[in-house]
């Protein structure tokens, strides 16, 4: 009971904060003795309801070990630009997307096969082996020949046999 207690007070004692996400998440790194050797043990504590889902990924690779070092202010501050910038060129990309397909659409009216989008990917992909294929013409390959031993019953003995060469 007494190094329960011990625990708890070295956890809420012993630890030191490291940073703060723009959610308002506080992260801490905390020494703790495990069999004689001490560990750096990593937490966070949420801000309001324990969402995991609103770490970032930097964060979240530091509570991991991934990282040795917490992600820095600036460079949370650079990943967030650069996910915002992913997301407006993200948004581009299916506007001009959509006035294409429009416009394909108005001039080529007259061809329509009753196909929508793209290239039939479900017929291209059909032309290449998949690996049960592979692994099917292999096995037929390997075990399928007509080398084994004939003999039945008492005329086949056991380690006689030898492979084709």
């Amino acid at each position: 009971m007494s190094k329960l207690l011990a625990r708890i007070a070295g956890y809420l004692s012993n630890r030191t904060m490291v940073g703060v996400d723009k959610v308002g998440n506080r992260y801490f790194t905390r020494t703790e003795e495990i069999d004689g050797i001490m560990k750096e043990k990593r937490c966070v504590i949420f801000k309001g309801e324990g969402d995991p889902t609103s770490l970032s990924v930097e964060w979240i690779c530091w509570l991991n070990g991934q990282r040795k070092r917490a992600p820095t202010p600036e460079e949370q501050m650079e990943l967030e630009a650069r996910r915002e910038l992913v997301k407006q060129n993200v948004a581009l990309l299916k506007q001009e997307e959509e006035e294409r397909r429009a416009k394909e659409g108005s001039s080529h009216k007259a061809k329509s096969t009753g196909k929508t989008g793209g290239p039939d990917l479900k017929s291209f992909i059909h032309q290449f082996p998949t690996e049960v294929t592979l692994i099917h013409l292999l096995l037929k390959y390997f075990f399928c020949r007509h080398s084994e031993p004939t003999g039945s019953g008492s005329t086949f003995k056991p380690g006689t046999w030898q492979p084709p060469t």
